[in-house]
């Protein structure tokens, strides 16, 4: 019996044996002993198994390895340089793709389809407009540009560099279209962000019969998750079209449809439709706790618990939550307020291994400072694994908020030293800490950086700039800095208004409120609040009292406790007492001490003593521990004359264990920020502080109206307030052109007030004294409130 025949060899070549080793290769060690093998058995390979080795060499070791090889190889091929051009395209590499590109077609090659996708593709990676126009010029030549392969890769090409012009006539001079075609035309106008235009190549997408698929209308789909007249009705047409086309078992299309209800809004729908969802798996929930967390939604605690719940159902479900679905969870914590939740959320991220990433750090970071667990806050980014630009970020934002201003500012410094470039929300977050310090130097510097990295064009950059310069006393540089905005929102409107009411400049903050409403810019609840602030520090009660008719008739808004105690500022202030307090009755603050304190510091501006006491009993039986009601009912005492009255109100003070807040002023020169408080004697250059004031206030004796019933032990004092001692400091060290700038954390008394304007005139000098309430400009021996402050 004749002994069975051998198995069938599995490669029928020794090519093919050798082409499957090179494809199982997983280093460059096995391809290298393959390629030895090689060399060594078969000096004189084919063309075929030379491209196997070249295609080996680039998936494993990149383009210059593999070029080498090609440069050895005695026979080349289209094949050997597509290969070659390919590797350098998805290296970004597009000077060394185009230039093998052109060595293909130099040395006698003939160049294919493929030659001229990859060499397009290198061009879209880099966003390089010219080269892309070049390769197609050369495409025409060759007579390749009309093939739908090439033609293809044109309308991405162009749609990837901006230019859909070109995209467009591309499509519509092709010879054939097939899926690709459409599918990139309108993904390059989503990414465009032309919404008509991607609606109009849909369409008629559909009137030419096309088939619809997930990715044409995934694309869609995103496009209409913006916001905009007709979005939502565009929205509905396209779910619609996905009904119709049976594709809603589709996990990649509910999700997305879910995003896009989510992001207009359209809570109720998209809820709806994730549960509609038979099966959802966790990139579905990832999509709909993120939905339910959107700053574009007005997210409540109901609406975040919601989120937690739906995390809750994820763990009951057995899935493997991803990091998104942490970094989604947190926020919502976050927004709800639910900090004890949301330690334990941190929990599952270390039990799952996730602090590692970028946004679950940010999260966590936001978390704590968020609940004012400092030290927390900054062990978590301690304990980071990677300090990207994110997490500083997030921990910069986080001292901003709590008030950690110079923290803030230091962070930002060892950040820039540790070579990390920052963006938008980083400059925008250490501006505003400039702003609050009122460092105009140290936010001059921000701005400048901002300039040389280009984020100077972003609004959000823009708007904290305006509100630094506010902050900083220097409203000219706040305007400029407005007018040269490329892009305005609301927020912008609202710091230039603010900016001027705050400054005194009343007339200026109206004339831009219309400006705003002439650009079509709806005012918000922030806008309104400076309107109605310019209208009390001007004295404009009629227009005050119309703009607040307007905020609440005309666009609807709930007046805040803030617009009220404005409304009372502009009528207490104008000295209609009984109509502020009879608008007090009437509000919905009625129980607020805050309005009645404002109501108090007017009966003290007009000497009401009668009305003063029984308000300031009211606001110390509502808030019996705040200093601030005791101090302006002792100083009405002192104006009247009641002196035992004022000791009374002392007493009372002490009995109570109430302390008034020390005033604090701050003055910015080169060598940094120095603080004084009343009577201060720790600076190191006291004696000459206190030297230059005893000067100046000799000159201004003669015309110093002082209460001649204070005590000489209060008039000494009075003399050594803390923004009187930072004056002298300025005086002793700015040039005569420098204005003065000081800042304080308490109102300015009216002493100090009036000592300001006679420095100002004898002195020659500009002082711009910022309080609490707004900015006073001293000249020539007036101020810009027109002493109506």
């Amino acid at each position: 019996m004749p002994p069975p025949p051998p198995p069938p060899c599995p490669f029928p070549s020794r090519d093919a044996f050798y082409v499957h080793l090179l494809r199982s290769c997983a280093s460059l060690r096995h391809a290298a002993a393959v390629h030895g093998h090689i060399a060594r058995a078969h000096p004189a390979a084919s063309l075929f198994l030379r491209n196997s080795l070249l295609a080996a060499y680039c998936r494993l070791v990149g383009p210059f390895p593999a070029r080498r090889l090609l440069d050895e190889m005695p026979r080349r091929n289209a094949v050997s340089f597509n290969l070659l051009i390919d590797a350098y395209s998805r290296e970004g590499l597009v000077s060394l793709s185009l230039e093998t590109f052109v060595r293909a077609r130099r040395a006698g090659v003939e160049v294919d389809r493929f030659s001229y996708s990859s060499a397009l593709a290198a061009c879209s990676r880099a966003g390089d407009l010219w080269a892309g126009k070049a390769v197609h010029a050369v495409a025409v030549l060759d007579g390749l540009s009309n093939g739908v392969f090439v033609s293809n890769s044109l309308i991405s090409m162009y749609a990837r560099c901006g230019e859909m012009g070109e995209a467009s006539r591309v499509f519509h001079v092709a010879k054939e279209r097939d899926d690709i075609s459409w599918n990139s035309l309108i993904s390059g106008f989503v990414r465009a962000g032309s919404r008509q235009e991607m609606v109009r190549v849909f369409a008629m997408m559909r009137r030419c019969g096309m088939g619809l698929n997930s990715f044409a209308l995934g694309s869609v789909i995103k496009c209409c998750s913006g916001r905009g007249d007709g979005a939502m009705d565009i929205a509905e047409a396209v779910h619609g079209c996905v009904v119709k086309a049976g594709l809603e078992p589709d996990v990649f299309l509910v999700s997305a449809m879910i995003d896009m209800y989510a992001k207009k809004g359209a809570l109720i729908e998209s809820v709806v439709l994730f549960r509609s969802v038979k099966e959802p798996n966790v990139v579905v929930f990832n999509t709909m706790i993120a939905g339910l967390c959107r700053t574009e939604t007005a997210v409540g605690k109901e609406v975040a618990s919601a989120a937690l719940t739906l995390y809750s159902e994820v763990q009951i479900r057995g899935m493997q939550p991803t990091e998104f679905t942490f970094s989604s969870v947190l926020q919502a914590c976050n927004l709800a307020g639910y900090f004890e939740y949301g330690k334990q959320i941190h929990g599952q991220v270390l039990k799952h291994n996730f602090q590692g990433d970028d946004f679950i750090g940010s999260a966590l970071i936001d978390l704590y400072f968020n609940s004012g667990s400092m030290e927390d806050g900054f062990r978590c980014f301690r304990s980071s694994p990677k300090h990207d630009i994110v997490t500083w970020t997030a921990v910069i934002s986080g001292c901003v908020q709590n008030e950690l201003f110079e923290k803030a500012l230091s962070l930002f410094h060892e950040s820039l030293g540790a070579g990390l470039k920052p963006d938008i929300f980083t400059i925008s977050s250490v501006t505003n800490a400039c702003a609050s310090l009122a460092v105009a130097r140290a936010g001059e510097q921000i701005q400048c950086f901002a300039t040389k990295s280009g984020f100077n064009r972003f609004t959000a950059v823009g708007n904290s700039c305006v509100h630094m310069y506010a902050r900083s006393g220097d409203v000219g540089a706040a305007s400029r800095r407005f007018r040269e905005m490329e892009s305005r929102d609301v927020v912008s409107w609202s710091a230039v208004i603010s900016t001027h009411a705050q400054h005194g400049c009343a007339r200026d903050a109206l004339h831009f409120f219309n400006e705003m409403v002439d650009a079509k810019v709806v005012p918000n609840e922030i806008t309104f609040l400076g309107v109605l602030t310019a209208c009390s520090h001007g004295g404009l009660v009629d227009e005050g009292l119309r703009y607040y008719e307007i905020m609440t008739k005309e666009y609807g808004l709930s007046p805040t406790i803030r617009h009220c105690t404005c409304v009372v500022d502009l009528l207490g202030r104008a000295g209609r007492l009984a109509d502020a307090e009879a608008f007090i009755n009437n509000s919905y603050f009625h129980a607020d001490p805050v309005v009645w304190r404002s109501l108090l510091a007017s009966c003290r501006i007009h000497g009401d003593l009668e009305r003063g006491q029984l308000v300031a009993h009211r606001i110390m039986e509502l808030e019996p521990t705040s200093s601030a009601s005791y101090v302006i009912l002792y100083n009405m005492y002192l104006d009247a004359g009641e002196l035992s009255l004022a000791s009374k109100t002392r007493d009372l003070m002490k009995q109570r264990g109430v302390k008034k807040e020390p005033g604090l002023s701050w003055i910015e020169l080169k060598c940094g920020v120095h603080s004084f408080v009343a009577g201060d004697k720790t600076h190191p250059e006291s004696n000459a502080v206190y030297t230059k004031l005893a000067l100046m206030l000799s000159k201004i004796e003669k015309l110093s109206i002082t209460n001649t019933d204070i005590s000489r032990r209060e008039q000494n004092f009075m003399n050594c307030h803390s923004e009187k001692l930072a004056v002298a400091f300025g005086m002793l060290h700015l040039p005569q052109s420098a204005p003065i700038r000081i800042m304080k954390n308490l109102r300015v008394c009216r002493d100090c007030h009036f000592t300001m304007k006679l420095l100002s005139k004898s002195e020659n000098r500009e002082i711009i004294l910022r309080d609490p309430i707004r900015f006073h400009h001293f000249r020539d021996g007036s101020c810009s409130c027109a002493d109506y402050w």
